[in-house]
């Protein structure tokens, strides 16, 4: 029995004896299914030709993604705070060297995704931390493909995870998009953590908003003024999406207004 993992979208699925037959996030229109055909993999198939990229961002973050880049190639990130850290986003490899890495700066006290298609290996990586709770948002629960009693299912619009780090359901691209607002972040000024809930444009200077990035599906004018206010009251400088060098390093909260005022225009 082995826990398979989708080679295109990187998520782990339920133990089976054999691949499943259908990848249900890659089937889904915000998705889509490798030129290749469907293609599944393990974390120890992994481990034969994969290894983690392990690097501080700023003081008390930190980037984990694998090389060569797998799946969409996403990374994830580890937010140190004096109360515990926080894991935002998953890979899907789990290595000797990532555990030796990540206990060294204190380990894992709660796991939190963006969307489904950031868990990556979830399930391992909690287990792995003494399991570590997974906070998911209730509105994406039947988009979990490996169940487990560490997820945590929240509701409404915000959850404090600890002390200056605040989950913001967002909506859009999944109904419960979240982002994650790091308070002390930034020298101080305050951080969001994006995922692509909000995705940085080529120029670092905007972002945008879609339904299906891979498929170029637009958000209505509607969601993407309810993802602008979502993340109003908060207050942060800097944002971080689910990408190496996806990056806004300044003025991100007044970047994120103008996104949304252009984006509306564009679409009506």
């Amino acid at each position: 029995m082995e826990n398979y993992i989708c080679v295109t979208c990187g998520v782990q699925y339920q133990e089976t004896d054999s691949p499943p037959e259908h990848c249900l996030i890659c089937e889904d229109d915000r998705q889509y299914i490798g030129h290749k055909g469907q293609q599944w993999t393990t974390i120890a198939q992994m481990r034969k030709d994969h290894h983690n990229r392990i690097e501080e961002i700023e003081p008390n973050l930190t980037g984990i993604g694998s090389v060569p880049a797998f799946a969409i190639g996403q990374r994830a990130l580890l937010v140190q705070t004096p109360n515990g850290n926080v894991l935002w986003d998953c890979p899907s490899l789990l290595d000797d060297a990532t555990l030796q890495a990540v206990r060294a700066r204190g380990g894992i006290s709660a796991i939190a995704v963006s969307h489904p298609h950031l868990v990556g290996s979830v399930v391992d990586w909690s287990r792995a931390f003494e399991d570590a709770p997974i906070y998911w948002h209730a509105d994406n629960r039947d988009w979990v493909m490996r169940s487990d009693r560490a997820y945590r299912f929240w509701e409404g619009e915000t959850l404090q995870l600890l002390d200056g780090l605040t989950l913001v359901r967002c909506g859009g691209h999944f109904p419960g998009s979240d982002v994650l607002h790091w308070a002390q972040g930034a020298d101080g000024r305050g951080a969001l953590l994006s995922g692509d809930t909000l995705q940085l444009a080529q120029d670092r200077r905007y972002v945008s908003f879609m339904y299906s990035y891979p498929n170029m599906i637009p958000l209505n004018a509607r969601a993407v003024e309810r993802i602008a206010q979502a993340v109003e009251p908060f207050q942060f400088d800097r944002l971080y999406g689910g990408w190496w060098d996806y990056v806004m390093p300044a003025d991100a909260k007044a970047a994120v207004r103008r996104s949304a005022d252009r984006y509306i225009r564009a679409i009506k």
